[in-house]
């Protein structure tokens, strides 16, 4: 019984070698394999237009003239990273209530208008890496300076504070007067006239805004626009998940910085 098991064993041994040999046959994948989709960048380069959104009223980021054009910091680097592209700029019209709404909805590539970071947006969408960094601070007419210093000494029932809405001056002043009385004005353009002519006290915002306003009136002052009473970080908006659409755009920006471009800018727009 000893032969014919070891010739078994053998013939085992012989048809496994000859199975190893052979060549794997190749497996061709699925036809209905997904496919990555298209970045945000190849969609740009394609259509040769950068499609920006902006509100037009958050001087000097973003501002809307007399004509209906837009100008400000980011207006000039909107056309700026289309420059780097070769590309058009198109400015799409959009407000601090419809901003998400609008970018989640594909009306633009990218959003640059002063827009804060924060961890609302953050979850909805991607942010650049940020290129201004200040907070909110005060603004008042000169002679009250002094009595708008504190959140304490502007929360108060006879403290008329007024606010653009839709935006994180709206969420600051919600959250912390809860007893001044507090207007929403709606044309972010003419706001600080309010304050200028009597009609309101105190606007909070982001402190870059403020001295550019006590620039432009004669009778306002910004309230310690170097201590703001929050951190902010202002940054561009992008898809979520679109990392090579992310990493030009922040390669953009770091080579803009670095080589002096935005400082121009920004200094062109702030002592304008």
């Amino acid at each position: 019984m000893s032969r014919p098991a070891r010739c078994h064993s053998q013939a085992a041994l012989t048809a496994l070698l000859t199975l190893a040999a052979t060549p794997a046959l190749a497996v061709e994948p699925p036809s209905s394999a997904p496919t990555r989709a298209s970045s945000t960048l190849d969609s740009v380069l394609a259509r040769g237009e950068l499609r920006v959104c902006t509100t037009g009223d958050y001087a000097p980021f973003s501002a809307r003239t007399g004509d209906g054009n837009f100008e400000g910091i980011d207006i000039d680097m909107g056309r700026s990273l289309a420059d780097s592209l070769g590309v058009d700029a198109d400015f799409v019209p959009t407000t601090w209530p419809t901003l998400m709404a609008d970018f989640l909805a594909d009306r633009c590539d990218i959003a640059m208008s002063g827009i804060s970071v924060n961890l609302e947006r953050q979850r909805q969408a991607a942010f650049t890496q940020p290129y201004h960094i200040g907070g909110k601070t005060p603004i008042v007419r000169c002679e009250d300076a002094e009595r708008y210093r504190t959140v304490a000494q502007i929360d108060s029932p006879s403290t008329r504070v007024i606010v653009n809405p839709g935006g994180t001056n709206e969420r600051f002043t919600r959250t912390h007067f809860t007893h001044a009385d507090v207007q929403v004005f709606d044309d972010n353009t003419r706001i600080f006239d309010e304050i200028a002519d009597g009609r309101a006290d105190v606007m909070v915002t982001d402190a870059i805004e403020t001295e550019l306003q006590a620039n432009r009136h004669d009778n306002l002052c910004a309230v310690h626009p170097e201590t703001p009473f929050t951190y902010v970080e202002k940054a561009y908006l992008l898809p979520r998940d679109d990392a090579a659409w992310q990493q030009y755009v922040d390669q953009w920006l770091h080579l803009t910085r670095q080589q002096g471009e935005y400082e121009t800018i920004r200094q062109r727009w702030l002592h304008r």
